[in-house]
């Protein structure tokens, strides 16, 4: 099986060549930075929002997204850079961070959406399905990262109380890791679309499959770990001027 969208897995001679230059992206992203330039509110949020269209840039234009066709880590590294790089970078650039949420999705049933998006997509079946035709993947890219968009939009929104930001943070470290742990810790691999396609890459598909949990367990947590310890200082630095005061 190849990926539809991406094209054909490659190989180690021909990968830097493969460039995605898709009209329809290319407007996209472009249109993104136009957004990025006029919403942004300060130097730190346009920074911010030019990061993550940098990682935006990266996941899909760059040989990334070829190489993935190859190497499911490879996969699992390009949903990193979307839910952990660039969701949190434009959640602080753009104005939705704002905006109240609606009052039945709890903070912790828009986890529970984003966790289910992806433990699903990560599935062997769903994952075959993503790759069965350009909609299909679109469909799982837009999902993954616009509920880890809605995530980090709430973790980090001047409106979240700092336990509900570390519940959210820890929830979303918990759930990778635990996925993480099913994909290094197989006995066998499970990806049929990646078995005939990491030899060239010098791993074996269980290899491949292996080094995509510890992508998912480190690096993916990685953000997460440190936002969360910023707010932890924040929330100890308010309690003690708060006991100070007299």
């Amino acid at each position: 099986m190849t990926d539809p969208y991406c094209g054909p897995a490659p190989d180690p001679s021909t990968l830097w060549s493969r460039w995605n230059f898709d009209p329809p992206l290319l407007v996209a992203l472009g249109l993104l930075a136009v957004l990025i330039f006029y919403r942004s509110q300060g130097k730190t949020a346009t920074l911010s929002g030019l990061t993550g269209w940098l990682l935006l840039f990266v996941a899909f234009v760059s040989p990334l997204c070829a190489l993935a066709s190859a190497l499911f880590s490879a996969r699992v590294l390009h949903h990193v850079v979307l839910v952990a790089g660039a969701a949190p970078l434009l959640a602080v650039a753009l104005p939705w961070k704002t905006l109240p949420v609606p009052r039945l999705l709890s903070p912790g049933l828009i986890l529970g959406i984003h966790t289910l998006l992806f433990w699903f997509w990560h599935s062997p079946a769903a994952y075959a399905f993503a790759l069965s035709s350009d909609a299909a993947y679109w469909l799982m890219q837009a999902s993954l990262f616009g509920s880890a968009l809605w995530v980090w939009a709430i973790i980090l929104s001047p409106h979240c109380q700092a336990g509900t930001a570390l519940t959210l943070l820890l929830g979303s470290i918990l759930q990778m890791g635990m996925l993480a742990a099913l994909l290094t810790f197989s006995r066998g691999p499970l990806y049929e679309a990646h078995f005939l396609t990491t030899s060239a890459f010098g791993l074996t598909p269980l290899q491949d499959q292996q080094l995509a949990g510890v992508l998912m367990w480190v690096p993916a947590a990685l953000p997460y770990l440190i936002v969360a310890l910023m707010r932890l200082r924040t929330l100890l630095q308010d309690e003690a001027e708060g006991n100070n005061a007299p």
